[in-house]
């Protein structure tokens, strides 16, 4: 008699773990449509973000739980709910089709803190999940030339603003509704009456994921944002260099200060590879990023080399992981993605714990 039933398979699932998350994979409920038809078994592994960076551990561990039954042919399939993270507040009423927002902020201009989030949402949508990208940074907006998004919104049937759309994701930007070369010269409360109405006014539908590329510093746009919205986690940008550690260290001290989540803190520019020999000369300095991280007990989510592949696709209009010939920076890019994924996920599971803030 055949070991390969279903019972049996279920069973030795269950020693199978979930990487990131507490329990096994049948136990989380993320085993879905099993097959057993002879030797050969397939089901569908439901995870919790398709940006899921360890499909290949759980793969092997699953072989290697079924290759003992007597499974000669084993057919995993993917698919993904994302669930929600963030706290359950009366504020989520204002965007109720989004299941996570992640914020992206820096202390100071000029780390590459836009060219993280270009990246981080084309990479998501890349990996099947369904992305709006909100450009927060009203007086010195730049998203729309990074991601390549030209035209102006349009209204839909029900009054509201419609995005634009760009590789997968939904792209708001002040910079669709001012003549080209204009300058937003606003005070703060314009500031933030803006991002509220592209919080409030558009159309973003059912998303896995907002990013919001905040403006430099800390002040009413970022208050407007923490105090407007549930925010599942936030992403530091910084360099290695001490002067950018300052500023992101307030940054920091800001989002605390607020019960702001933050995921951690990747470092940009982290090297210069060069393209003929590959050789990584650390222009900026050594570690920095990676130190602070230490330091303020936040996960240090990485480093991402100096690429010119990126300063040329941000002026054109195509983001490094979405270039045809990815270099190192896209593809620790694309890492970075994953990870911010995994630990949104993270967040979801344990939602229903009380959430401690880092002092």
């Amino acid at each position: 008699m055949s070991t390969l039933t279903e019972h049996a398979v279920l069973d030795a699932l269950r020693n199978v773990r979930e990487p990131e998350l507490p329990g096994d994979l049948v136990s989380r409920d993320m085993i879905k449509n099993l097959v057993i038809d002879g030797s050969r078994v397939a089901f569908t592994i439901e995870l919790t973000t398709p940006a899921c960076p360890l499909k290949d551990e759980i793969e092997a561990d699953v072989a290697r739980a079924l290759k003992p039954l007597g499974a000669e042919t084993i057919e995993v399939s993917w698919g993904a709910m994302v669930r929600r993270s963030g706290p359950n507040v009366p504020q989520q009423q204002v965007l109720p089709g989004v299941k996570n927002i992640i914020a992206v902020a820096s202390g100071k201009g000029g780390v590459g803190k836009s060219t993280v989030s270009v990246n981080l949402a084309v990479a998501l949508a890349q990996a099947g999940a369904s992305v709006g990208l909100l450009d927060a940074d009203i007086t010195g907006p730049n998203i729309p030339q990074m991601i390549g998004a030209e035209g102006q919104p349009k209204a839909t049937p029900a009054g509201k603003i419609e995005p634009l759309e760009r590789y997968g994701v939904k792209v708001i930007s002040i910079q669709f509704f001012v003549p080209e070369g204009q300058p937003v010269v606003w005070r703060g409360p314009l500031v933030g009456g803006a991002i509220q109405q592209f919080l409030r006014d558009v159309d973003w539908g059912e998303l896995d994921y907002l990013v919001i590329d905040q403006p430099p510093g800390t002040s009413d746009a970022q208050l407007t944002l923490a105090q407007a919205v549930p925010i599942s986690g936030t992403v530091l940008v910084t360099t290695p260099q001490d002067v950018a550690l300052a500023d992101v260290a307030k940054a920091l001290a800001m989002c605390r200060r607020m019960n702001v989540p933050v995921l951690g803190i990747v470092e940009n520019m982290s090297a210069f590879v060069c393209p003929h020999c590959g050789e990584a000369t650390e222009i900026f300095g050594r570690g920095g990023g990676e130190r602070f991280a230490r330091e303020q007990s936040i996960e240090f989510l990485g480093g991402i080399p100096l690429d010119v592949t990126v300063r040329q696709g941000g002026d054109v209009g195509v983001p490094a992981v979405a270039q045809r010939e990815p270099g190192p920076a896209a593809q620790a890019l694309t890492s970075l993605a994953q990870t911010v994924a995994a630990r949104v996920s993270v967040r979801a599971a344990n939602q229903q714990q009380p959430v401690l803030s880092i002092s």
